[in-house]
């Protein structure tokens, strides 16, 4: 199935396809301690155009002029994706994303205002009257200098319901083919996420020329849920950043809503066209670029996320690998899953690895093999290879063969 260009004004997905917009080097810049170079975020946006995104967040252009240069250079360096910059609300602001990213074959400008009263009344210092003729303005600027706007009613999780509905309206009208629902501080349930979004693509006229999107982040741990209740709420574009990083506790991990999409295809029917096996290559690379470490349980790039320790779990993986796991390592680009001996394992994933080094050993001796190895694993976290051939030397076995 073809995706539309996400660059296209007024391009709405066909129902059963989702966009990913990824805001790695805006948002997820944005995690305290983070701080990426002009190279770095060059680097960065070329892998994401090979995972093969829709949209790539470069930046926040009006923030310094170094950023407004990188988000130029990615603009007229990177192909495939479409090009962005976000912009508060501000004539300037939006000037400033419109210069850095006009060189790009497919770009778009991303305007934003917060619309939750706390955001309104003690973030901005205005009232909701004020902030709907902000936006009228900034979204009608901002359509007279690109095709595709984007709109943003920040904090929209934690807005008045009727009033989200009059922004939203005040945008469309405007001209805005893109409207992305944000729950910034990660508020929401699922449940009531994905009754914000369906709210607003039935009650706001003109939504069926719009492309509905949702920004979650993970204050409560819930933005993959968040993020997956949105779209099966209609929303058919989702931002997020690889790893999850981001403000706070970080926004939803892009690779855990594609990865979601794609193993539960039957039930949800949806589609996208990126390249999942260079997730894990894209993971890697932002961990290095930012000094930050993938947790080894983080779910699809995670060093432990395809190994396994337990006897019960290797004695059925060697036998069948979906008897636990419901993603193939190679589909994301991970190394093939792994078996980790420790004092959990049992004597099958012994003699596996046994034999993956190149140990013959012969039935008789496994008994007495097997008792050392517990006695090994009882004071260690794992046994490594070499410490296999030792216990195999110690116990009168056979010496091992090729090793590789």
């Amino acid at each position: 199935m073809k995706v539309p260009e996400a660059g296209a004004p007024g391009a709405v997905a066909p129902p059963g396809v989702v966009q990913f917009f990824d805001t790695t080097l805006r948002d997820g810049e944005q995690s305290p301690g983070f701080s990426l170079s002009p190279a770095a975020k060059l680097q960065v946006a070329r892998q994401l155009a090979r995972l093969r995104v829709d949209v790539i967040e470069a930046g926040f252009p009006a923030s310094s002029p170094g950023d407004l240069e990188a988000v130029r250079t990615i603009a007229r360096q990177v192909e495939g994706p479409a090009i962005t910059g976000l912009a508060r609300a501000v004539r300037g602001d939006i000037e400033a994303v419109h210069r850095a990213v006009r060189d790009a074959p497919r770009h778009l400008i991303h305007v934003f205002i917060g619309v939750s009263d706390v955001h309104i009344t003690q973030k901005l210092g205005l009232d909701r009257a004020e902030v709907l003729r902000r936006t009228t303005e900034a979204v009608a600027f901002a359509r007279s200098l690109c095709e595709t706007v984007q709109f943003s009613p920040e904090d929209a999780g934690r807005a008045d319901p009727d009033y989200l509905l009059e922004v939203v309206q005040v945008a469309v009208d405007q001209g805005a083919s893109v409207i992305n629902l944000p729950d910034t501080t990660g508020y929401c349930l699922p449940e009531e996420f994905s009754a914000l979004v369906a709210g607003v693509r039935s009650q706001v006229r003109g939504m069926d020329r719009v492309l509905v999107s949702v920004h979650c982040h993970d204050d409560l741990g819930l933005a993959t849920a968040n993020s997956l209740a949105g779209i099966a709420a209609g929303a058919r574009r989702v931002e997020g950043c690889i790893n999850g990083i981001g403000e706070r506790a970080g926004n939803a991990a892009l690779e855990e809503v594609l990865m979601a999409l794609r193993v539960r295809r039957p039930a949800l029917g949806l589609e996208d066209h990126l390249d999942a096996r260079e997730l894990v290559p894209t993971s890697r690379l932002i961990s290095e670029l930012t000094g930050t470490p993938v947790p080894p349980n983080k779910p699809v790039v995670g060093g432990n996320a395809f190994s396994h320790a337990s006897g019960v779990h290797q004695h059925g993986v060697l036998k069948d690998r979906r008897t636990y796991e419901i993603i193939s390592a190679e589909d994301v680009g991970a190394d093939p899953s792994q078996i980790v001996l420790t004092a959990r394992s049992g004597r099958h994933a012994l003699v596996h690895r046994l034999q993956l080094i190149g140990v013959e050993l012969p039935q008789a001796a496994l008994p007495a093999v097997w008792e050392r190895f517990l006695e090994v694993a009882d004071g260690s976290k794992q046994v490594e290879d070499e410490a296999l051939i030792r216990i195999v030397g110690e116990v009168g076995g056979p010496q091992p063969g090729k090793v590789p």
